[in-house]
């Protein structure tokens, strides 16, 4: 079982900048290494409305974009509820990205009451996350936000129509 109260301690301090390009890039980076059985971890923002475009991640290359109409990182853009997915070959819209993903967990970034993005964790082993992943993933996000100056990225609200 991962310790996701160790892993927020550390994350607090691996982020000691308000960059959001660099402390996604860092989060990234840290959820491939110590989070078990994971094959795909990363962020999509939005820039544009209803659409969501690749960010900072590790793994293999990536779709883009992405919709808000389809699969479970629009389902989670366009909700702003986590989505925990066992089979995500069992998804309709699913988007397939690498074919050896099974499972996936997405966790909407709110900053200010505006969708700024989701972050994304893929793995291949099927029910990879239960609710104490889910709960623990949650709680890294809040880290990464806490840490992070969204407002200062070229993802202004000015910038974004209404989503």
């Amino acid at each position: 079982m991962t310790d996701y109260a160790l892993l927020e301690r550390q994350l607090q301090a691996l982020l000691d900048t308000r960059d959001w390009l660099t402390n996604a890039a860092q989060t990234c980076a840290f959820l491939m290494q110590e989070v078990e059985g994971l094959n795909w971890a990363g962020f999509y923002l939005q820039r544009r409305p209803q659409t969501l475009v690749l960010g900072p991640f590790q793994g293999k290359p990536a779709c883009n974009p992405i919709p808000f109409s389809k699969g479970v990182c629009g389902a989670a853009a366009r909700t702003r509820a986590t989505q925990r997915v066992d089979d995500v070959h069992a998804v309709a819209d699913h988007i397939a990205c690498d074919a050896a993903s099974r499972s996936e967990l997405v966790v909407p970034i709110v900053a200010d009451d505006r969708l700024w993005g989701v972050l994304d964790l893929d793995s291949p082993h099927p029910a990879r996350f239960d609710a104490a992943d889910q709960a623990g993933l949650e709680r890294l996000v809040a880290v990464f936000v806490a840490a992070s100056d969204l407002a200062a990225s070229d993802l202004a609200a000015s910038d974004l129509a209404t989503d």
